[in-house]
Formats: C-alpha cells, sequence, structure tokens
C-alpha cells in the first residue's frame, strides 16, 4: 500500500483539508499506516497531479485561505483498482524482539526498562481504542464504512491487549529469572535450550 492509497481511503469518509487530513491520520489510520504532515502534503500534489483528487480553494476572512480536497472520478476508480489487488501481510521488524533473541548478550534491566516502556505504550492505545469504541460506536455500525472501521477497530483492540500482555509475561519470567515459559498450546518449555 502507498500513502496515497491512504489518502483516497480518508477522502471516502468527507471532504478534507491536509490539515485535516493530517488529523485524521493522528487518530486513526495513522494507528496502523503512519505517515507525518509534510509526506500528506506531498502526496497531496502528486494526487492532484494525476487527477485523483481536486482541491478546492476556500476564502476565509482574516486567515488564509484553505483547499478542500475531495476525490474525482479517476481518484474513486485509482482506489476502487487498489481496493480489489490482494493485500500483502505486514512485516514485522521490531528491535525489542531481536534483543529478547539474545537474552543471554544483553543487559537484562535495560531490556526490563524497554520492556516496560513498551507496556505503557500499549497500554496507552488499549485505552484510546476502547474510548474510541464507546464514543463513536456505543451503538454499532450504521454503515458498511463504518462497520468496516469497527471492524478495524475490533483488531486494533486485540492487538493491543495482546502485546500488553505478552509484555506482562516477558517481565515477570525476566523478574523471577525463571528459564522456562508456558507455552501457548500448554506444557512447559525450557527457554534455554
Amino acid at each position: 500500500m502507498a500513502l496515497g492509497d491512504a489518502i483516497l481511503v480518508c477522502l471516502t469518509e468527507r471532504p478534507m483539508t491536509g490539515y485535516e487530513l493530517a488529523k485524521t491520520f493522528d487518530t486513526s489510520i495513522g494507528f496502523f499506516w503512519k505517515a507525518d504532515h509534510q509526506q500528506i502534503y506531498r502526496e497531496l500534489a502528486r494526487l492532484r497531479d494525476r487527477g485523483h483528487i481536486q482541491g478546492r480553494e476556500v476564502v476565509q476572512s482574516g486567515k488564509p485561505n484553505k483547499l478542500v480536497y475531495t476525490l474525482t472520478s479517476e481518484g474513486r476508480a485509482a482506489l476502487r483498482h487498489w481496493a480489489a489487488r490482494p493485500s500483502s501481510p505486514a512485516s514485522i521488524k521490531d528491535d525489542l524482539l531481536v534483543r529478547l533473541y539474545a537474552l543471554d548478550s544483553v543487559d537484562i534491566d535495560s531490556l526490563r526498562a524497554d520492556l516496560m516502556a513498551r507496556l505503557e505504550y500499549h497500554r496507552d492505545r488499549l485505552s484510546r481504542f476502547e474510548h474510541i469504541l464507546k464514543s463513536r460506536f456505543s451503538h454499532g455500525a450504521a454503515s458498511p464504512a463504518e462497520t468496516g472501521r469497527l471492524l478495524v477497530l475490533h483488531l486494533g483492540l486485540r492487538y493491543e491487549r495482546a502485546v500488553a500482555e505478552w509484555c506482562e509475561e516477558a517481565l515477570e519470567t525476566l523478574s523471577t529469572g525463571a528459564t522456562s515459559v508456558t507455552p501457548i498450546g500448554g506444557g512447559v518449555r525450557d527457554i534455554n535450550g
């Protein structure tokens, strides 16, 4: 997926300014597709050049004028074409997991501190997702678009909860100096061999 595809998806919700798109990334799509504000503005120019979006200038008194972007018919066709292609599973690149792989060669106190920070990060995101669920979807979903957003939110909730629980397990294992962990399927496995 490219950033342009994510922007086209955002614009299916409603016309937005570049600032509003950046805020949308900060509070929704950005939970699973990162882009900074400058990247978004550069991509808006590319999408406009391709004819996938159009910008309408809105005159404001006392403030600079703003551009409100909407999808064009070409943009909707490009979005449908992109959405029809098979997706690729996400790949994981996580330096914490690489450090854990070499547990006998790293500083355990630094690793514990990193795990605590990671735990707080995922607890915070879980709390934010729970707030979104309660405030935006207290009555479920009313449209197909909302159903899609709700399904994504449910996955986010499960993911954040699972990672937070795993961080707690890892911290407990490292705190007790245990040399075994309980596998998902049950039983005990020696982590040293």
